[in-house]
């Protein structure tokens, strides 16, 4: 067993345990725990107690980690490993009673990704990825889909809500995906949209404007079951970019041909 894939009993017990915490919140959750960071940019007790979990139960297992979280300070440690954080990804859906929200934890080894887990908490389903032995949900392999084209695969993204820098050009972007795929979702969740591309549920995902910590585990969990994870123009070093396009190979290809004609130069 690799050193990274004996830390992984101890990581899923403090993720599940996490779960279960903001799980029980969320079925009393009322709106007026919510605080705004910003425009549209939601946070609650729940998220803050989660990460503060999070980065102690971590600390304990890899003492002397970074920590780069949606929710807390950035801390920095001196032991070359970096946990990236998003302990409640979909916030709103979460204060709005909207039961579709995960908790996403990466760890980074010298800037590579090393480990990834997405637990979508409401349905138990916790998607794990270690870097060279593939893609698990509830300890079983899973794989990205085999859909051949464009024209039958299902995608998934995102809408912006806090940049609207390039707001016209991506409304064009939408309707060039409605219009080749077989249907476009947006769900609420960057990190669960990675975790169902990996899984075969979606074929594809792409999305501007996104924070480390809503796709690195993503990011690692597509490429183990067999997936091409890149930022709009094709470079496979996406975790700080801020773009994302995700998909098995055959749709990916072919969903970057589209985002390069419609932003290459504007982003």
């Amino acid at each position: 067993m690799s050193h990274h894939a004996s830390l992984d009993p101890a990581l899923q017990a403090a993720i599940r345990k996490v779960g279960a915490f903001a799980k029980n919140q969320f079925v009393n959750f009322s709106s007026s725990h919510i605080q705004y960071k910003g425009k549209n940019n939601l946070v609650s007790y729940v998220d803050i107690e989660s990460e503060k979990m999070l980065r102690d139960a971590f600390g304990h297992i890899l003492p002397d980690s970074s920590f780069i979280g949606e929710e807390g300070v950035d801390e920095y440690g001196g032991n070359g490993y970096t946990w990236i954080i998003d302990p409640v990804d979909g916030t709103t859906n979460y204060t709005h009673g909207v039961p579709f929200w995960a908790i996403s934890v990466a760890l980074m080894h010298d800037q590579e990704l090393v480990l990834g887990y997405v637990y979508e908490v409401m349905h138990d389903e916790l998607f794990s990825a270690i870097k060279g032995q593939g893609t698990l949900l509830n300890g079983s392999p899973i794989r990205v889909s085999d859909t051949p084209g464009m024209d039958k695969a299902l995608l998934a993204t995102g809408f912006p809500y806090t940049d609207f820098s390039f707001l016209e050009e991506y409304m064009l972007l939408f309707t060039d995906f409605i219009r080749a795929s077989h249907g476009l979702r947006r769900f609420g969740s960057a990190a669960l949209d990675l975790a169902y591309v990996a899984a075969g549920r979606f074929d594809g995902f792409f999305e501007f404007g996104l924070n480390p910590w809503d796709v690195a585990a993503g990011i690692l969990l597509v490429r183990e079951a067999g997936g091409r994870c890149t930022t709009f123009s094709g470079d496979e070093d996406c975790v700080f970019a801020r773009q994302t396009c995700a998909g098995n190979t055959q749709v990916h290809a072919q969903m970057l041909q589209i985002v390069e004609h419609r932003m290459a130069g504007k982003i």
